[in-house]
């Protein structure tokens, strides 16, 4: 099963949030869910990729991969275990991004979401 998250780039309530996510992660990997698409931008997206690696040091069978927007950039990519480009070469860069977070929603069976 593949997950994936949304959520603002800010975020309230850190520490509340972080619980939250930790219980809906660990659920979810005992429901099957082994792969998880982040996005690597915001406090959100910085709050999950944490937590899902927290996880594989408990499950190390799951994998995490950040999901780049923008193949010529370099990425922090330490709490992932590789990276995936979806097919944007044509996309315009200003669309890059949303068409990033389009293709994390299509290739997901669950997204989580933080509004």
């Amino acid at each position: 099963m593949v997950v994936t998250f949304v959520g603002h780039r800010e975020i309230s309530e850190e520490p509340k949030l972080r619980r939250w996510l930790e219980e809906t992660v660990s659920a979810l990997v005992h429901e099957g869910a082994d792969t998880f698409y982040l996005g690597g931008y915001g406090q959100f997206d910085r709050l999950a990729a944490s937590v899902v690696w927290s996880e594989k040091a408990r499950i190390p069978q799951i994998c995490s991969y950040l999901v780049i927007p923008y193949p010529d950039r370099s990425y922090d990519t330490a709490q992932y275990d590789g990276t995936v480009y979806p097919p944007l070469e044509s996309v315009p860069r200003r669309y890059a991004i949303a068409k990033r977070n389009e293709y994390m929603i299509q290739w997901s069976d669950v997204v989580v979401a933080c509004v």
